[in-house]
């Protein structure tokens, strides 16, 4: 990723939560020199989303303590925007409140830059058993800074567009593998009842959150948020129309409320027959084909749809890192290579099912033939998609950063916070279009300013 080494900036709100967890933090039980190891018991406190593979994980925990007598496991499980303000102030301000982090690929190189977190290259390297060289290049290259590397993949993934094949069937709506947005919101017209909203799309404000799916249909209509000079067009005719488009397509076939709508509610409304289509992460396919799904074989899945450009979809990684704060880094580097390793890829296998493995990190899950069967369905596509994206350039004009649905650089998560709450209101009928562009291009044009020239 392209940016420039500087102190991550936060807002009020999030400066404010890091003084109070500086202040109010315990600390961990610990030996006190940061090896985590000499004092005898030792709690890791882990950090991360309320997805369905971190869930997998707590649930796996007692493998890992009941191998390491003494170290004890907690987790605080959170909703995306609630993590990324937490771990955010905790890094930050260095409180020394979690162990170990979940975050994205958009934050790990920016915090490796400012020493946030532990330099994991030197463990992993002279672990051959862990097989560093076996993670999925892009994916690594999107954790890494200046070649080293502050993160180990969970997960990786790409966005695709995932369908009820028996409602759009019985409505008599047909998609192909590359659909066009146009494509889909017709499909959706066709199936949409009172019962089943034909597409479900995130709503709620958070640059995670809405916009994780909403830039990615920016730039395929053309816009972005900068151009290669650092000056933001937001406030542009392609935004206009592109955020419009999908306003329009949420009054005509959405959920209701979608506002109130993220990864989480949207993964329900579909395994619920509430909903018809769903385009979002890939990574939600292994929980839509698990073997609990009402709708497991009734899916079908394509690539992200498009407007101007051939791909559309985003690439993204969840992954585990070590705070530099932390007092058992020795503990945590230890729990985090377990929790990415090809035997714990084999272990959520046989324990919890194949279908719910952790897609997009390792090369090698993709050989293992009891996942190439329980994956079939979409673990294709989902590599076909990873690798077919262009972070260096998703949309139709050239950019100065490398990233597909987010700007590498670190005013970006507090600008796309405020922006997606606009663009929110927007959508519940709050507010215009314009207004709620035309404040936004205000606040990525200050953000903007600082990295021109």
């Amino acid at each position: 990723m392209q940016f420039k080494t500087r102190a991550l900036t936060l807002g009020a709100g999030a400066l404010a939560s890091a003084l109070v967890l500086g202040a109010c933090s315990s600390g961990n039980v610990s030996s006190g020199d940061g090896s985590g190891a000499a004092g005898g018991n030792v709690t890791l406190n882990v950090a991360t989303v309320n997805n369905g593979q971190m869930k997998d994980m707590e649930k796996l925990k007692t493998e890992y303590e009941s191998a390491n007598p003494g170290t004890k496991v907690n987790f605080q499980v959170m909703e995306e925007a609630d993590l990324r303000s937490a771990v955010t102030a905790d890094v930050a301000s260095g409180a020394g409140q979690y162990d170990i982090v979940t975050i994205g690929a958009y934050e790990t190189p920016q915090w490796g830059a400012n020493k946030w977190l532990v330099d994991l290259t030197p463990e992993l390297a002279k672990d051959s058993a862990y097989d560093v060289g076996d993670i999925l290049p892009p994916v690594r290259d999107a954790i890494s800074f200046e070649g080293k590397q502050f993160a180990v993949p969970f997960y990786g993934e790409s966005s695709i567009l995932m369908y009820n094949k028996e409602l759009l069937d019985k409505a008599g709506a047909s998609l192909g593998t590359n659909p066009t947005w146009q494509e889909v919101a017709d499909a959706a017209k066709k199936v949409n009842t009172a019962d089943t909203a034909g597409i479900c799309m995130r709503g709620k404000p958070g640059w995670g959150d809405l916009f994780a799916p909403l830039t990615t249909v920016v730039q395929t209509f053309g816009g972005n948020w900068y151009d290669d000079k650092w000056t933001a067009t937001v406030n542009t005719p392609e935004w206009k129309e592109a955020v419009t488009f999908y306003k329009t397509m949420l009054d005509e076939s959405g959920e209701k409320d979608p506002v109130s709508y993220s990864f989480n509610e949207c993964l329900t409304a579909l395994k619920e027959g509430k909903a018809a289509m769903w385009a979002d992460a890939s990574v939600a396919a292994s929980m839509l084909e698990a073997a609990d799904s009402p709708v497991k074989g009734k899916m079908g899945y394509a690539h992200m749809p498009v407007n101007k450009t051939k791909e559309s979809g985003w690439l993204w990684s969840w992954n585990l890192a070590v705070p530099s704060s932390t007092k058992n880094k020795d503990a945590a580097v230890k729990f985090v290579k377990w929790a990415t390793s090809k035997d714990y890829i084999k272990l959520v296998g046989t324990k919890i099912g194949w279908s719910n493995v952790p897609p997009g990190s390792r090369t090698s899950t993709y050989e293992i033939p009891e996942y190439k069967e329980a994956a079939a369905a979409y673990a294709p596509i989902t590599l076909d998609v990873m690798s077919a994206v262009n972070p260096k350039q998703p949309g139709v004009n050239p950019q100065g950063w490398v990233g597909i649905q987010y700007v590498s650089i670190p005013e970006f998560q507090d600008v796309g916070n405020q922006c997606a709450q606009l663009i929110a209101d927007y959508i519940a009928n709050r507010s215009s279009v314009d207004d709620a562009l035309g404040k936004c291009q205000e606040l990525a044009q200050k953000a903007g300013d600082a990295h021109k020239g």
